[in-house]
């Protein structure tokens, strides 16, 4: 598979099989969030949470979505320098995160595993959950695990109208 198939196949999975996830493939599912890039020198943590009530802790954390539990991994991205601005304002956390666990997913993809990227969750609740020092943030929830559905593709805007040549149109 190359990196364009897994772009256009990965999903949201929101139900996983009763099927732990090998250490072998979790570990190159990791390693892809490690080789990302990143501003802020890699000012992060991932946090894999593989034990039954911390992940059932985590999906109730997670404004009460049963799947997260449900994922036989659930892999928490800690900034450990949350209030660190790029040159053009930006939170280097959110971007640098953002990158790694998209690299996660298609790492995922690629291996036959889904995931789905979690932005609902209460994240004090979580980091105390995990013991994330309060000068730590969590910035994203992974759930990852083999899927028990096949999710259709979402709809897309065509290039046209999310692409300005030049200048904003």
């Amino acid at each position: 598979m190359n990196v364009m198939e897994a772009i256009k196949t990965r999903r949201s999975v929101r139900s996983y099989q009763d099927k732990p996830v090998e250490p072998e493939k979790l570990q190159q599912v990791l390693e892809a969030a490690r080789l990302a890039p990143s501003a802020s020198n890699q000012d992060w943590k991932f946090i894999v949470v593989q034990d039954t009530g911390t992940r059932q802790a985590l999906a109730k954390a997670c404004h009460n979505q049963a799947f997260i539990g449900q994922a036989p991994v659930v892999i928490a991205a800690c900034s450990t320098n949350p209030s660190q601005l790029m040159p053009s304002g930006q939170s280097t956390a959110a971007v640098d995160l953002a990158i790694a666990v998209d690299h996660m997913t298609l790492a995922a993809v690629e291996l036959g595993l889904g995931t789905c990227w979690i932005g609902a969750f209460d994240a004090p609740a979580v980091g105390k959950l995990l013991d994330v020092p309060d000068d730590c943030a969590v910035v994203h929830v992974l759930p990852l695990g083999y899927p028990a559905e096949s999710p259709p593709a979402r709809p897309r805007k065509s290039a046209s109208e999310i692409v300005c040549n030049e200048k904003f149109s």
